[in-house]
């Protein structure tokens, strides 16, 4: 895993830079996270990282608003070499990092496009742990009020060790009944209604 990871950084680097690999500071997991951890360690490398976040950035700004780029990067159709053009403009016109273009171009080559999304908010999770911030997501059935906001802001920050900062995202799920579901760094927490009954359903159904 570590041989190919290393293979990965080298191919996003566009020069003879050390081939040791800079290691974010927090661990992303999965296909996304090893492209990812790769990218920001050429990155690194070549003090592009600000550049590379904001190409990230703008690129998943179109990817929301314009249907087409989207339609086109999901088209498992369409050939790498006719898809490779299309990206290679868009971050033209954009004046992306060589580093971004190297990136999209190792994953239409290895067949990974539909994953962009996935890459980017890996790329994110990094750049968040990079400046301290701890992202925070919590799902409750109805919309909190602003004290509610201000008591959960205020429990959430005991997470925090010193230089951190939290980075809340709030979403309404009506499935869950009541109660909540809070995903803090690498914490997940169902305090959900839902969960509660599932487990006294379960216990049930093994008692009968």
């Amino acid at each position: 895993m570590a041989a190919r990871f290393g293979i990965l950084a080298r191919s996003f680097s566009t020069g003879s830079v050390s081939q040791q690999l800079v290691k974010p500071p927090v661990q992303v997991f999965g296909l996304e996270g090893r492209y990812a951890s790769a990218l920001y360690s050429a990155a690194v490398k070549k003090s592009a990282v600000d550049a590379v976040e904001k190409d990230l950035k703008t690129f998943d700004g179109l990817l929301k608003t314009d249907t087409i780029l989207k339609d086109f990067i999901l088209n498992p159709l369409l050939s790498k070499d006719l898809r490779k053009a299309a990206i290679d403009s868009v971050l033209t016109k954009k004046n992306a990092n060589e580093l971004t273009k190297n990136l999209f171009g190792a994953m239409i080559e290895n067949g990974r496009l539909s994953n962009t999304q996935g890459v980017i908010g890996a790329f994110s999770t990094i750049m968040s742990a990079v400046r301290g911030e701890v992202i925070c997501e919590v799902t409750t059935a109805k919309p909190l009020d602003g004290p509610m906001k201000a008591d959960l802001n205020a429990a959430l920050k005991a997470f925090l060790k010193e230089g951190e900062t939290l980075q809340i995202t709030t979403k309404v799920d009506p499935a869950i009944i009541g109660g909540m579901i809070v995903s803090i760094g690498d914490k997940y927490v169902d305090m959900s209604m839902a969960s509660k009954i599932k487990k006294y359903n379960d216990l049930i159904e093994a008692a009968v």
